[in-house]
């Protein structure tokens, strides 16, 4: 499944590449085609304005004409750049045609004009008309709206191409996470299915134990690991359903997990529950899964320390929240390491699928509504996880 995402990402980049790389392509043939004709335009423009002064010529309508439609910005000046007539641009800042009624409007809008001017310089050589010996004019242009619209098109289709790519690699993601829960809720099922059989058989020789004499001490420790591989079954039958929440104490429910872990820890190690003096606080629990995110934060702490360390859990009481932090005096986690630590696959141990964190983490925010994150860690002196779940 991953080498088909991934081919499907390398076959969608490469179509992305030769859309936008033809856009681009022809867009910037459009626009050289569009920047000659405006050019010509402009020379026609030149030529039809001094047809038009021209004393002797009587037929200028044709000329005029001319005048009238062209739409392409022009600033006429000087030889010295002095601006002396301008067209085609924001009526709201000048007025349109050929000369301005006054002095005064130059200067008015000298500030707008010579920006104008300026931009219109780095775009275009400009067309210059011969007056006589010492004099001539400079006719200055910009680009049309059109022109301008054809330049930025490459940039728009280049937008709605990654759109389109991002939507797609997110759909096939999506497709591939769903392909990936049902195949491990399909293996949780079945190992829940292979483990019901000798389950039963040990409960069968729990009852013969129990009748024969001097295994009075032994019985009720075998038959808590025999609970314990039931509930463990009856957690990897439910995975892929959605689990039933009911009220239960949860410094009970947290002090039991803990009792539990600490009887099969090996090493020298200490355990407290600390509960602000608190024997009782309600939360809606799924019990098995619940149990399984302490047992995975607990082991994981065991881990981190090699037989040597405490291990702390504090739980606060708010007004909406109940705030679990579980914290160790192991090894830590490396500050790149943080960011992974919830992520399937990863793991930094020997052994291990890597999935203990990410399942507990899945548990607490999408059955319980809750959350669970790295409060704090640092090698050397240990780390602390945070569940918080809704009262």
């Amino acid at each position: 499944m991953l080498s088909t995402l991934f081919n499907w990402r390398l076959v969608l980049a490469l179509i992305a590449i030769l859309i936008v790389s033809g856009t681009i392509g022809y867009s910037r043939y459009l626009a050289k085609k569009i920047e000659n004709e405006e050019r010509q335009k402009v020379e026609q423009w030149v030529q039809a304005g001094t047809f038009i002064n021209n004393p002797s010529n009587t037929d200028v309508g044709l000329a005029f004409h001319i005048i009238q439609h062209t739409d392409v910005p022009i600033i006429e000046t000087t030889e010295r750049d002095s601006i002396t007539a301008w067209t085609n641009l924001d009526s709201t800042n000048v007025a349109a045609g050929w000369l301005p009624s006054d002095s005064l409007r130059v200067a008015h809008y000298n500030t707008y004009l010579r920006a104008k001017l300026r931009s219109f310089k780095s775009a275009n050589t400009p067309i210059e008309l011969t007056l006589d010996s010492t004099h001539h004019n400079r006719y200055y242009y910009g680009p049309t709206p059109l022109l301008q619209e054809v330049r930025y098109y490459p940039l728009i289709q280049l937008g709605i191409v990654g759109l389109f790519i991002i939507i797609v690699i997110m759909l096939l993601r999506s497709s591939y996470l769903s392909t990936q829960n049902h195949l491990w809720a399909g293996m949780a099922k079945e190992t829940a299915h292979q483990l019901g059989t000798p389950v039963s058989s040990l409960e069968g020789w729990l009852e013969i134990l129990r009748d024969i004499p001097g295994t009075e001490t032994v019985v009720p420790e075998l038959e808590k690991d025999v609970q314990r591989l039931q509930l463990v079954s009856d957690r990897f039958g439910k995975i892929g359903s959605k689990p039933k929440l009911e009220p239960r104490n949860l410094v009970e429910q947290v002090g039991g997990m803990m009792d539990y872990v600490r009887k099969r820890a090996p090493g020298k190690l200490q355990f407290t529950l600390n509960t602000q003096q608190k024997t009782s606080v309600i939360v809606p629990l799924s019990p098995p899964l619940f149990d399984w995110v302490m047992e995975n934060l607990l082991k994981n702490a065991l881990d981190a320390m090699e037989g040597r360390g405490s291990i702390t859990v504090d739980l606060q009481e708010g007004d909406n929240e109940v705030i679990i932090d579980v914290t160790d005096t192991g090894k830590g986690i490396s500050r790149q390491n943080i960011g992974n630590v919830f992520r399937p696959g990863f793991t930094t141990k020997k052994r291990g699928w890597g999935l203990g964190l990410s399942l507990s983490k899945r548990i607490v925010e999408q059955y319980h509504g809750g959350s669970l994150s790295v409060k704090n860690s640092e090698p050397g002196k240990g780390t602390t996880f945070r569940v918080v779940l809704k009262k």
